[in-house]
């Protein structure tokens, strides 16, 4: 290392991170309980340092300076200088080059090496002694940047419009045949015309990516040879994730959004500020736990030197915290208006709102992003849990957020499973949930309906499976869901035996056609309308390989099979007004639009019906004045039917009150009949084939 010293004055401590104008780049960090920060200044290829300057401002726990003549593409990083006590939660330890939270672009790789660990491997638990070894070399540097961007051209599609289609950069491109093998994998690929054309023909509005932040592999998959694929484990809050660049730019995702957004579909991120990549006390010391390890981690009040772990990856992100909330909603505000995303999707959205009395809908976060200008408009989407005491807050989110419903998942599997007494809760599940969220003034896109998601089986596992088969994890079997409310048909895993395999395509155009048919918001998992497995791995999240890569090979006609299906389901959504209301309707409302529940003997339900165990069959019937309707279509009332029993039922159709004909739009029993070809006169008796659905216009 040079010993040259870099002239550096003051500077502002309001610009957090390294902000470049036209005479120099202002640096700032916020530290509490710091006693010194260094700025380590690096050669252009991060491998070399070049100079150390002690930050000399501090102001309110800001640590700040200003170093003239520097431009941007200065390569930076951190030494701070504090107590190593970790039973009192300070981690200093300056032997440790830091990475800036507020970096937007990266200089080199991170790779595993023991010098990353602040304490020295050998050791005990009960009293981690310092680590002296210097990480520089195993680090990435923080870049000085200075590009900005011009307003997104959004498509600003409603919330009461919006489907969900939820997919990983690099599996959903990698095995593409038309995407050049340099895009491959990459946030460009995406935004071809090969790749962009099936998701805009399938009829989605929106990609929901998951995590694109800069993030690490845990050093336990690392030993084991195995990567985070899924990418819930963040180094950067505000880069995009090397892998998934064709180069060095990160303004590659810019134009990625971009692209999306002249395709008229919006671009939904997956992220993760409930935790980092930092794990539990015996992690590494990256940046956060360096800076300042007390004020970003909620610290357990009687031992602090263990992390509360209410997010079950080793540590939680202290968000109650002002500049730790700052943090996240600068980073929001940074991919919304810098790099135009439409929305968020948010993991373990309750630690979000975790004060020390518990969780609140009022909590700090959700206020001040509430009242930011720049988040306003953004989507956002809540994994309505976590792992900590009084974790599950399904329907407990602010107004104005949507939120992961796996009541719905897990009641439309029951019920095509056949488990009897589902009736009502598949009744109320369809309907959007009201149970759940009408209380509290939210509408019917406060629900995103999912039958599966990238946790847990694929729609083709889901009819081929009855257990996990997690081998490839490492961790004997033992991970990811052990009760998945899936059914195999006789054989686990695939089958040559046609009967088998016709059962298991009518189960999963079953589930196609409740999910993209109900009240709410669908979220379909990419792939499954190409019938992708993961070979009953329900847990698939370290495994970057064939078993989450997209297998393109076996669409040999685009316009037929499941495919065709998923298209001709969000045809008819698109179709229907009373899909995009935004309140719910109920069977006494006297307005343009209503709904009514029907017995298999064409009458109203009765409470008694609800709450029989041996009634399989139900009847959905939307109706809508003419008045209301879109011009492609010419329907004014959709029946559907449900029969999830395993006998063929007879379903007596009732007349609506104004006459008229059925015609059948979707039968799931035979994905090939001609299904609009014979109409059915009103009061006439049809039969519904065992675990079977059909869909009626009138």
């Amino acid at each position: 290392m040079s010993d040259s010293k870099l002239y550096i004055e003051p500077g502002d401590w309001l610009r957090l991170g390294a902000t470049a104008d036209e005479n120099g780049v202002n640096f700032a960090l916020f530290s509490a309980h710091a006693e010194r920060v260094e700025l380590c200044l690096f050669d252009a290829s991060g491998r070399e340092e070049m100079a150390r300057n002690d930050l000399p401002g501090n102001t309110q726990g800001v640590w700040h300076g200003y170093a003239p003549k520097l431009r941007p593409g200065t390569v930076y990083g951190y030494r701070v200088h504090g107590p190593y006590e970790p039973e009192k939660g300070h981690r200093f330890n300056a032997h440790k080059l830091l990475l800036d939270p507020y970096a937007r672009k990266l200089c080199g790789v991170f790779s595993w090496d023991l010098s990353h660990f602040g304490y020295r491997k050998d050791s005990s638990d009960n009293d981690l002694l310092l680590d002296t070894s210097d990480n520089a070399a195993f680090m990435p540097k923080a870049v000085v940047t200075d590009w900005s961007h011009s307003e997104a051209n959004r498509p600003l599609i409603p919330w009461a419009e919006t489907t969900l289609y939820e997919l990983h950069v690099r599996g959903y491109t990698l095995r593409h045949p038309l995407v050049p093998e340099l895009q491959q994998g990459k946030f460009a690929a995406l935004a071809m015309d090969a790749v962009l054309s099936h998701i805009k023909a399938l009829g989605v509005s929106a990609v929901e990516l998951l995590p694109v932040h800069a993030h690490i592999s845990e050093y336990a998959l690392f030993q084991k040879r195995l990567s985070n694929y899924w990418g819930y484990n963040t180094l950067s809050y505000f880069v995009p994730h090397k892998d998934y660049l064709s180069g060095q730019d990160p303004l590659e995702f810019r134009r990625m959004v971009d692209g999306f957004h002249d395709a008229g579909l919006e671009v939904i991120l997956d992220v993760v500020y409930n935790h980092t990549c930092e794990g539990d006390h015996l992690g590494p010391t990256l940046s956060f736990r360096g800076i300042d390890n007390a004020s970003y981690y909620r610290l357990q009040a009687d031992e602090p030197r263990y992390y509360i772990n209410d997010t079950g990856c080793g540590n939680t992100l202290n968000t109650g915290h002002p500049q730790v909330s700052r943090l996240v909603l600068d980073s929001l505000r940074y991919w919304y208006s810098e790099m135009g995303v439409d929305g968020f999707r948010f993991d373990l959205a309750t630690v979000l709102g975790r004060t020390a009395e518990g969780f609140d809908k009022n909590a700090r976060l959700f206020n001040v992003i509430a009242q930011d200008n720049q988040l306003r408009s953004a989507k956002l989407i809540a994994e309505p849990w976590d792992i900590g005491p009084g974790g599950y807050q399904l329907g407990n989110f602010p107004h104005g957020w949507s939120e992961w419903n796996d009541q719905y998942r897990d009641c439309v599997r029951r019920f095509w499973q056949g488990e009897p007494g589902q009736a009502a809760e598949f009744a109320a599940r369809l309907h959007g949930s009201s149970d759940l969220f009408e209380h509290s003034g939210r509408p019917p896109s406060a629900s995103i309906n999912y039958i599966t998601s990238h946790d847990g089986f694929t729609l083709r596992d889901l009819v081929s499976y009855e257990h996990r088969h997690n081998e490839a994890n490492g961790e004997r079997n033992h991970d990811g869901h052990r009760d998945n409310l899936s059914r195999n048909f006789g054989v686990e895993g695939p089958s040559d035996d046609p009967t088998i395999n016709a059962e298991r395509s009518k189960q999963q155009r079953n589930f196609l056609a409740t999910l993209l048919l109900s009240q709410g918001v669908p979220m379909l998992l990419a792939g499954d309308e190409l019938s992708r497995t993961q070979r009953g791995n329900n847990n698939a999240y370290c495994q970057d390989n064939a078993i989450n890569w997209l297998d393109w090979s076996n669409i040999s006609d685009l316009d037929s099979g499941l495919l065709s299906f998923v298209r001709k389901l969000l045809a008819i959504r698109r179709a229907f007004p009373l899909f995009s209301v935004t309140r719910y309707m109920h069977a006494d409302d006297q307005d343009d639009c209503s709904v009514l529940w029907f017995n298999q003997h064409g009458e109203a339900m009765q409470d008694g019906h609800w709450h029989s165990n041996s009634h399989p069959v139900i009847g959905y019937q939307l109706s809508f004045q003419a008045s209301t309707l879109r011009k492609q279509s010419g329907f004014t009332t959709l029946m559907m039917l449900f029969n999830s029993g395993s006998q063929l039922q007879a379903f007596r159709l009732p007349e609506p009150s104004n006459g008229g004909e059925w015609r059948c739009l979707v039968n799931t029993a035979d994905l090939y009949e001609d299904t609009e070809s014979e109409p059915l006169k009103v009061r006439t008796t049809i039969e519904l084939c065992a675990r079977s659905m059909r869909v009626l216009a009138r």
